[in-house]
């Protein structure tokens, strides 16, 4: 069924579908931002697709990129025909692709979150606020390049109308993560909180982190050349012995 929703997809938009792909049987199109909600829109409401469960929408970052920064992905599964399928759109930095809360209540919660966390506003969403951190919260901590020493502002302990709170005990709790000396603390061990302070202290880097990725490739890249250059001396040798 999810095939048949891709294959729905292109009979409708036709080029207006970027790309498609089955890949590890996850079932998957991509569309510019500007399509985003209409697309979404045909997938719900399409009555041979029914994708009317939202699962998950979120964001993925991708700073080396210079034609657009993030990845923005919907999944949805229908509760009718059990098809599944995943929308996928590109979103440059600053860019505001279309609210899909009118759509599916639960993305209006999701949407937040993304904004909250990669940066990625949603235009005519009906409450553009931060949902994991506190307003005063300076940058956007999912993004790549958001620095692992960055201290964020204080922020005094507020009493909230009907609604039971229990004040901070001691002066450490609620601190921002960055006023802790986690180098000290981690001192001497194979771990690690981010790969910031794990390249600080000399261990490994992910393999997902681009830097890494490129000495990787380059490893590889001389390792082949140095194959292929001993793959060529037992011929230079055999034309050297005919010479003779």
């Amino acid at each position: 069924m999810s095939q048949a929703v891709l294959d729905r997809l292109s009979t409708q938009f036709g080029e207006r579908v970027l790309e498609t792909s089955d890949a590890f049987g996850d079932h998957e199109a991509r569309v510019a931002v500007e399509d985003w909600v209409e697309v979404a829109r045909f997938i719900k409401d399409a009555a041979e697709l029914q994708m009317d469960h939202f699962i998950d929408l979120t964001a993925i970052d991708y700073p080396e990129r210079k034609s657009a920064r993030f990845d923005l992905t919907l999944t949805m599964r229908s509760s009718v025909n059990g098809g599944r399928i995943r929308l996928r759109t590109y979103v440059k930095d600053g860019e505001e692709p279309g609210t899909l809360s009118g759509l599916w209540a639960g993305a209006n919660w999701a949407e937040r979150e993304v904004w909250d966390m990669f940066g990625i506003r949603f235009k005519d969403h009906p409450d553009m606020r931060r949902i994991l951190l506190y307003e005063e919260f300076v940058g956007h901590p999912l993004r790549k390049d958001y620095p692992i020493d960055k201290a964020q502002p204080l922020v005094p302990y507020r009493e909230v109308s009907e609604i039971e709170k229990l004040a901070p005990f001691g002066i450490e709790e609620g601190q921002p993560f960055a006023r802790i000396d986690w180098e000290s603390r981690l001192a001497g061990r194979d771990q690690q909180v981010s790969p910031a302070i794990g390249v600080q202290q000399g261990q490994r880097r992910a393999l997902s982190d681009s830097e890494a990725a490129e000495q990787i490739q380059a490893r590889i890249e001389a390792r082949m050349a140095a194959e292929a250059e001993a793959e060529k001396a037992p011929d230079a040798a055999s034309e050297e012995d005919s010479e003779a």
